[in-house]
This record gives C-alpha cells, structure tokens and sequence, in this order.
C-alpha cells in the first residue's frame, strides 16, 4: 500500500541504543549500536542513525522505547487529576482486594492520582446502557477548573457503566476540551469500553498519567528529525508487537507500556521458526533488566491484562513478559545480611559499570564479566567506548564484595556472575515450568547486549534442550522494530447470550469494528502485503466471573461476514474444554465483550540474508586465545571473530564469540554450530 523504500528499527535501552537499516528494494541491511544518553535520548538516537548516512534520505523510523514502561516503575509519570461518577471516588484504591504482602497488614499503596486529584459530578448510566441522570456539564467543566488550579498536567474522565453508554461520558469531555490548555484529556470509552471499572479506571488513569511524559519524549526526537530534514513516517512499536502511528502513542501512550521488550519478542520469535525451534523461551538482557517471554508453536502469547506494578493493572493486548531487575549494569552488593545481591538498581548508561570510567565506584554484572575475562576490555561492544578499566573493576568487586564476603577477586566476581545467572533462571521458569511447560522441549533464545554472554549457564540451570543465539543478538529488537506487523486492536462490551443470539447484530457488531481498526492500519502508511482482521469473544456460563477468549471462525468476504450462532457456541466450547477440559451442559452462556485485531502484514523479511557469506572461514575466524575464569579456575579459552564463521562450524567450548555488539560465551562441556541463517546453536555436550 505504500512504496519500498528504507527503515530503520530503533530500540533505546538504558546502557546502547541499538539500530538495523534494511533498504527494502535492495534486501540489504547494516547495523549499529551507540551508547545511550540518558535524559537526553534524542542525542544517541540521531548519532545512531547517522551512522547510515543522511537522516533525510530515510523513508520510515520504527522505535521500540521504553520510556513508558520507566515512568511507571519509577512512578515518574505526570500530575493528573481525574473525574468520576459521584461514589466511585477511590476505585483506584480498592483495586480488586489485593495486598502487597500475602500476610499483615503492613505495606502502603499510593495510586497515581492523588485522593485530592480525584473529583466526582453527578451523572449515572445504569447497566443496559439507560441514562438515569444526565451530567451537568457547567459542572465538570468547574472541576475541571480545580483540577488545573492544583497543576493537573493531564485528566481522565472515568464514569460508571460507560461502556453501555458513552454519551455522558463523551459529553463531559467535550466540556473539559473547550477549556483544556493542552491534548492531555481522554475518557474510558476511548481507552477501553469494557466491563469491570477498575481496570477501566486503572488503564485510563495510566494512560493519563503516561501522556505528557511519552508525548514530551515524542516531541524531542521530532524535533530532533525535523533539524534533520526528515520528512519520512515516525512509528512506535506496541505492547502486543505491532506498529502504530507517533500521534496513536500520544493518544494512547498506555499501549507503549512493554515497547522494546515487545520487538525483541517478535524478531526472536521469527528467528527461532525459520531457525526450526517453534517452542523457545526468549531472554532479553540489557543494561538495567532481564526480560522473558514464550514462544509456543511459532506463535508469542498476548495478554489481555498486565499488572506492571503493584496496583498499575493495564487492560490491553500485551505480549506476555516478565521483567527482573538483572542487566548487565545491574549493581552487586552485600546486603545487611550477609547475602550478595545483583540488581534491581542499575548504573545504566550514566555513570555506566565501574570498567568505563564514567564515576560509579559500585561494581556491576558487566563489570564481574569484564574481570573473569568473558567480555574482551580491549574491545567493547558499541565501537564508541574506549578500552574498560579491569583494574577498577577489580578493586571495586574486592572492596564491595570480596572483603565483606570474605572471598577474592576472582571468586567474589564469579558469585556475581552466579547470582544473576540464578536469578535469570528462576524468571524463566516462572515462564516454563509454573505454566506446566516442560523446559526440555524449549530452546533459549538470549538476546540483547549481554543475553549471550549467559547462554550456557541458562541451558544448565534451567534444564533447556538448546540455546539459539541470533546473528546479531545485540540488535535484535532493533530488527523486531524492522519486522513487526503493523496491528490495532479495540475491544467493545456487547452482554449478549447465545441462546436467542441476534447473529445480524453481532455481525454488525463486527463490520463496524473491523472498519476503525483497518482505518488505524491503513494510516500507518506502511508496506503491507495484506490486512488480516482477527475476532474473538469474551464469553463466560452464566453464574461465572471470568470469561476465556473464543476465536471465531469469520472472515469479512463482500462487506459481509458469514457467521451462525453454532459458530459462536462451538468457538466458546472449544476454547472452554482445551482451558477446562469438561463442559456445563445445559447452563447458558453469556458473550461479554468483542475483540477485534487488524494486521498489517509487512512485507517478509528474508533471514537468509543473515547468513555468512561465502568468504567466511574457520581458520580466519580464529583470534587466537586469552585465559577466562570458568568453575573456580582459569582456562585456555579459543576466540573467535562470530560473524567470520562459516555456515557448519563447529566450536567446542571453552570459547569466545566476539562481534560487534554482543559477546557469546560457550563454556566448557558445550558445543556450538553454525545454522544456515548464521545463527549458533548450543548444546551441552
């Protein structure tokens, strides 16, 4: 729908901002990794891009952030104020009758607006969607008023049961736009009309609180583009993997919440299918998180509800990922216990580990790898940073580590490495083994600046047939960025039954649905071989909380949609008895809400260009070899320039992969070879 032309895939992280160009008339691509500025990311972004010559001459930018994410962990987002039906005030407080801690009553919970930014007008809409008391807009327009008098930067209009009915809703926000000084303004029927108020207050609220920061964040890389003269498309990876336009994340910043993660996820998962690995578990380490998600059967698993923090509940398709706070600039301690610790706080890019000279005297992981002799301090990953200081990391891990454990140089640095290797294990199986998969069947996928320098130890501790390390695991979800689908998602409460089922209803339910989200795709204004338009339906017996999601068999053919209401029931029994495995003959049941997905297909990207080229050789490969600290002891370890090895190469452990923006370590007791597309598959031997 649109012409080839060139992208580039931009994923900032906390330490390297990572980047891939492709030239899609060519089937061509580059690479490059800078180091990030934190707090001034614009910088690392434009330097980046250079790299590949004029900014100008670049026809799309797709940017995986994590801005989002961030500002919510760190509880760094904007002062809001937010405007409710009178008696539903402290929903946000409420929650769902959670705690913190299982037992006690210890433990406090501040949500993101504050009770004296939490107003309530008159106004009610009954259930079936009845308005009952119409809203005063004169006086939602004076709260308004209030809320900005108190330096409300943003607001979200959240009234009971709109999702039945908007109109009040839709009322009231026209009065709050007219005397609004900025965009910052957006009501639960935009955000998600659908049942249940807390995830709707929850997910608007976030939205809300998330707007001026991404929306600022947004404005400096235009701008930052603009003094660039480039006049190309700007997009942003989503949550559940697509790519949506930069003014769909100014409205719906919410949907940004899980970015980069999300486009490492993607790419991995083509890699590891064209690669023969339907099943694999992917680790994304960076510089401040480790980041896991499955693949089961080629296909990433979508969330309908994320929790990104205690209390920050976040209703809207998400790959399902789960973060720790373990990256390679994670900081290591000994706690007032005794015991080591590895992270959550992290150096990032600013000051950075204690090897590259930026002022941080607290040793980190990368630092542990730097002394054991796994990460070359000759040459560091990036191209940017001049030789690592070994020495100042030594002394760091000895006077933080060492002396209070009581351990050496060498030993307190391999417990650094061990501790994060454990705590890496244990978020992978959360992913595996607690949701009754076998890890046997699952290769690994590590990605990310130091995902591959873990690969061995993850194979071991977690039990893994196999790792799969991509070609270029450094950059991998900048490549997400490059190959994602463009996709939109809605989602609209209907409480139908099936039984009396008005089917024409549902199908018009359907068309119309599938019109806004195909309208959403087509504006993207992105190559696409096709739209693919997906329908599911929350469903759930009659008398049951919960509902499971049913996909149904329809497909839009001539404006129309042929569906009959066995499809429905047979979709909703089908789903039901893999989830359950037994039915409720005779009770009724109920449809819930209707979700709709439309995908743009982009065009596919060839993994086979990847591959080593036929001047590659294992002879010319071969750097020679250097001492590295494995099992309490040193070893002769061979190293060898990666990307020089040639398709079928063979590598007994110990060695070392080095390549421009990752390192990968195969210890000793494994094997690695070269595939077809130039990925290395280890093994334990």
């Amino acid at each position: 729908m649109s012409r080839l032309g060139t992208i580039v895939g931009v994923d900032v992280g906390g330490t390297f901002t990572d980047l891939f160009y492709f030239d899609e008339a060519k089937r061509t691509f580059r690479t490059n990794k800078v180091p990030s500025n934190r707090g001034d990311e614009a910088t690392g972004f434009l330097e980046g891009l250079q790299g590949f010559g004029a900014v100008s001459h670049l026809t799309s930018i797709v940017h995986g952030t994590t801005v989002g994410t961030n500002a919510l962990l760190e509880r760094k987002g904007a002062r809001i104020g937010l405007i409710t039906t009178r008696g539903f005030r402290d929903v946000l407080e409420m929650r769902r009758r959670d705690r913190r801690n299982t037992w006690g009553l210890w433990g406090d919970f501040i949500p993101v607006v504050e009770r004296d930014m939490r107003a309530e007008v008159d106004e009610r809409v009954l259930s079936d969607g009845t308005i009952r008391t119409a809203v005063d807009v004169a006086q939602v327009a004076a709260t308004a008023r209030e809320l900005l008098a108190k330096g409300a930067q943003a607001l979200a209009i959240v009234f009971i049961n709109a999702f039945a009915n908007p109109e009040n809703e839709r009322r009231a926000l026209e009065a709050v736009q007219a005397i609004w000084p900025n965009d910052n303004v957006a009501c639960s029927s935009q955000i998600l009309p659908e049942i249940r108020e807390f995830e709707r207050t929850s997910t608007t609220a976030l939205n809300a609180y998330l707007q001026p920061v991404v929306g600022s964040y947004l404005q400096k890389l235009q701008n930052a583009l603009a003094g660039e003269a480039f006049d190309g498309r700007f997009h942003i990876v989503q949550s559940n993997g697509g790519v949506m336009s930069t003014d769909a994340a100014r409205r719906f910043p919410i949907r940004t919440a899980l970015s980069g993660p999300a486009a490492g996820v993607i790419a991995a998962a083509e890699i590891a299918k064209a690669a023969g690995f339907p099943n694999v578990i992917t680790g994304d380490l960076g510089g401040t998180s480790f980041d896991v998600s499955l693949v089961v059967d080629g296909a990433t698993s979508l969330a309908a509800q994320t929790t990104i923090d205690f209390g920050l509940v976040v209703r809207t398709p998400m790959i399902e990922i789960t973060t720790i706070g373990a990256g390679g600039g994670s900081i290591a301690h000994v706690d007032a216990g005794g015991l080591l610790q590895v992270g959550p706080e992290s150096a990032g890019s600013r000051p950075g580990p204690v090897c590259y000279g930026g002022g941080n005297e607290r040793p980190t992981l990368t630092d542990a790898n730097v002394v054991l002799g796994r990460i070359n301090a000759e040459r560091p990953i990036g191209g940017k940073l001049k030789a690592l200081d070994v020495e100042a990391s030594k002394r760091a891990i000895a006077r933080h580590v060492g002396e209070p454990l009581g351990l050496g140089v060498m030993e307190a640095a391999e417990a650094i490495v061990r501790i994060a290797d454990s705590k890496m294990a244990g978020a992978i199986r959360l992913m595996s083994i607690e949701r009754g998969h076998d890890p046997a069947r699952f290769a690994a996928v590590p990605f990310g600046g130091g995902g591959a320098l873990h690969v061995s130890a993850l194979i071991k501790d977690v039990g893994l047939k196999a790792a799969l390390v991509p070609r270029y695991p450094g950059v991998t979800s900048a490549l997400g960025c490059v190959i994602a689908d463009i996709r939109h998602d809605q989602v609209q409460t209907l409480n139908m039954f099936v039984d009396g089922l008005d089917i024409a209803a549902l199908t018009g339910w359907m068309l119309s649905e599938a019109e806004h989200a195909q309208a959403a795709v087509k504006d993207a204004r992105l190559a696409v071989e096709r739209i693919d338009t997906l329908f599911e339906l929350d469903m759930h017996y009659v008398g049951q909380t919960h509902t499971i999601r049913a996909t149904l068999p329809a497909e839009i053919r001539d404006g129309a949609i042929a569906l009959t209401v066995e499809d429905v029931r047979k979709a909703f029994e089908t789903a039901y008895q893999k989830s359950f495995s037994r039915l409720l003959p005779g009770v009724p049941i109920k449809i819930v809400n209707l979700r709709t997905a439309a995908i743009g297909v982009r065009p596919r990207f060839d993994l086979s260009a990847l591959a080593p080229d036929d001047n590659a050789d294992l002879g010319k490969a071969r750097r020679g070899s250097r001492e590295v600290w494995f099992d309490g002891k040193w070893w002769a370890t061979a190293i060898y320039a990666r990307l020089d090895l040639p398709v079928g190469s063979d590598i007994a452990g110990p060695a070392i992969l080095e390549q421009p923006d990752a390192t990968t370590v195969i210890a000793p007791g494994f094997q690695a070879r070269v595939d077809a597309f130039g990925n290395v598959i280890v093994e334990l031997i």
